[in-house]
């Protein structure tokens, strides 16, 4: 069986600050979400038990925040976040930051809030 999914038909919901995200595949072992996050907005810090994410950013430049480290990368670019790493991601730009999360097994249940 094959599933196709994009930004219009998938579920969406918002999340922080006006933060968008569209849910294109979402099963227990594996969640691929494209969001969106305007200018000077941030995700919570948190970790995952289980999962481990790799964010693709497809526009723009986005901030992560990881283990009291930080990095910076643009777009055509990704980072893999291993479970049990508290981390968040910030668009510290002026511009729109676009990019798609994978998490392998899903997040759901899985996330503990730090602040």
């Amino acid at each position: 069986m094959a599933t196709i999914s994009n930004k219009n038909s998938a579920p969406h919901n918002t999340w922080g600050n006006n933060c968008d995200s569209w849910v294109l595949a979402d099963t227990a072992g594996l969640s691929v979400k494209e969001e969106r996050m305007p200018p000077g907005t941030k995700e919570q810090l948190h970790f995952h038990k289980q999962a481990q994410q790799y964010f693709y950013i497809l526009k723009g430049t986005a901030t992560f925040f990881f283990n009291d480290e930080r990095d910076t990368i643009s777009a055509n670019t990704g980072i893999l976040i291993a479970p049990g790493t508290k981390h968040y991601i910030a668009n510290e730009t002026t511009r729109e930051l676009e990019f798609l999360v994978i998490s392998q097994p899903s997040t759901n249940n899985d996330r503990i809030s730090i602040e």
